[in-house]
């Protein structure tokens, strides 16, 4: 459903993805992990089409996204780490604005958005301005409005920042429903925890290169590590950039207490 091949991206001197290739098949939720300044939300933008790679080929549904990006664009769903809502609109007018840019045009769909609303707990909210929810409740219809249109494909990134234990909990549950109906998903975390409870896979970039892949009993192997993915990914991380994973200072991640 996702395949990259050798793709490279660089800004300036700065090379930031170099020579990645990897496939994700469809309904596998799919988790790229890395240090900061590693690639990962620059590979994702590339993925999305908001970043023409300097080399390579990106195929989303088997739609080439640099020869033809709407087929590549209609199929997809995409959830950045800092999104933009438009603060003066209620969530039901935000709703309707999606749904006509998707040309969804069937009769039931303000019915599914109302039932949307209610089913994240934003019934009571509709009518409210955008720019007067609380943080929580801006990403509960970020939500709503990716999945509005039916995507085969979704790019999250950092699906869970600044979200209360009780919204954690519902799009943890979301994900893992809409992989099990075959979607396929993409996603960027921090939280090592997270990757390691709903990803079928992981992929591991450093650098600006995947320097592992696999499910997690592969990356044990690779690692020589038995223990959770934050073992793993220090230890693999850390052979990467020459930092020491004993004795001396570890790279700074966000990892959960």
């Amino acid at each position: 459903m996702i395949h990259v091949q050798q793709l490279d991206k660089s800004f300036g001197a700065v090379h930031a993805v170099r020579n990645l290739s990897f496939d994700v098949p469809a309904g596998e939720l799919f988790c790229f992990l890395g240090p900061n300044g590693a690639g990962k939300t620059t590979t994702i933008k590339m993925l999305t089409g908001l970043l023409r790679p300097d080399r390579g080929v990106i195929r989303i549904g088997g739609h080439d996204i640099a020869a033809d990006p709407v087929a590549a664009k209609t199929i997809m769903g995409y959830i950045p780490d800092m999104p933009f809502l438009y603060e003066k609109l209620t969530p039901v007018e935000f709703l309707k604005f999606i749904a006509d840019l998707y040309n969804l045009r069937d009769p039931a769909t303000p019915r599914r958005i109302q039932e949307s609303l209610l089913s994240f707990g934003l019934g009571e909210a509709r009518s409210a301005l955008i720019g007067d929810l609380s943080h929580g409740m801006r990403q509960r219809l970020l939500y709503i409005a990716t999945f509005l249109h039916n995507p085969r494909v979704v790019f999250i990134d950092e699906p869970l920042i600044g979200l209360d234990p009780h919204s954690i909990r519902m799009i943890k549950d979301l994900l893992r429903q809409k992989v099990r109906g075959g979607m396929t998903i993409l996603l960027t975390t921090h939280i090592l925890a997270l990757a390691e409870e709903i990803g079928d896979r992981i992929g591991i970039i450093s650098n600006g290169t995947l320097i592992a892949l696999g499910r997690m009993d592969e990356l044990r192997r690779q690692a020589g590590v038995e223990g959770k993915l934050e073992d793993v990914f220090l230890k693999l991380t850390s052979e990467d950039t020459g930092t020491p994973t004993q004795g001396g200072a570890r790279p700074m991640l966000s990892i959960p207490n």
